[in-house]
């Protein structure tokens, strides 16, 4: 049985199911068969074809030779460098996070704020100090839960804060998330005041973040660094992770003046 029905008023079915395919294929990788697709989508095996054969069509998918199945297409480079661009995030500072990252031995990211929200716009890791799941670019979640969450929440004014809260919730994630404004605005208050932020558990179970804000030439906060470790690394070298963080934001905050 087809599942495709739109759901949501004035959503568009088509395009969410061709977005839908799109995110499958990103996911399985390259050599994806039409079959796989159906089945992991629940459309039929006509429609999901159908999907597929505009994709490619558009340039963002390929079909791969001999029968290989399908792949991302190259429409889609060029859409994110134009995304990385409105992030005011460029080659200069990927490179730069990536140094970060292997001066401090622990997963980097550079967030920023996009409009009111709080957007993962570069990580850098690797297998010995692994990003925390699913924090990956784009990604724009739980901002009261985490460190740079927290410095670029600070920066905002307080109806913007306020604004942003009520409609992205506070979700308890862990036994240790802060989930009461008035509590959350306290913490805040002391983020502002000492120019760094961290996270302790309250993000996910068995991890710790530090984040420091970067700052423009106008003084103006939009955008934070901010390195994550297992709970046990952090108890050993927690300072040490607090400095490589306002030593980041300050080196970042020359870079992008």
């Amino acid at each position: 049985m087809s599942v495709d029905v739109p759901q949501g008023r004035g959503l568009v079915g088509s395009a969410r199911r061709a977005l839908r395919v799109l995110e499958i294929v990103a996911a399985e990788g390259d050599g994806v068969s039409a079959k796989a697709v159906a089945r992991k989508t629940g459309y039929t095996l006509s429609t999901t074809y159908h999907l597929l054969n505009t994709l490619v069509h558009d340039g963002y998918l390929v079909r791969l030779g001999h029968g290989r199945g399908f792949g991302l297409g190259y429409k889609l480079g060029p859409l994110f460098e134009r995304l990385c661009t409105q992030l005011d995030v460029d080659r200069v500072v990927r490179d730069e996070l990536s140094a970060l990252h292997q001066r401090a031995g622990a997963a980097a990211y550079y967030t920023v704020l996009r409009d009111c929200d709080v957007v993962v716009a570069a990580v850098a890791d690797s297998p010995e100090h692994p990003r925390a799941q699913p924090v990956d670019f784009g990604f724009d979640e739980a901002a009261h839960a985490t460190a740079y969450g927290k410095v670029l929440l600070a920066a905002l004014p307080t109806r913007r804060r306020r604004e942003y809260l009520a409609g992205a919730g506070m979700p308890r994630l862990t036994e240790r998330t802060t989930v009461r404004l008035r509590d959350l605005d306290d913490e805040l208050e002391q983020v502002r005041h000492r120019g760094w932020a961290q996270d302790v558990e309250e993000f996910q179970p068995g991890l710790a973040c530090v984040s420091a804000p970067v700052v423009r030439p106008d003084e103006r906060i939009t955008a934070a660094v901010a390195f994550s470790v297992p709970l046990a690394d952090f108890a050993a070298r927690g300072t040490t992770l607090h400095r490589h963080a306002t030593e980041a934001a300050s080196r970042l905050s020359t870079l992008l003046s």
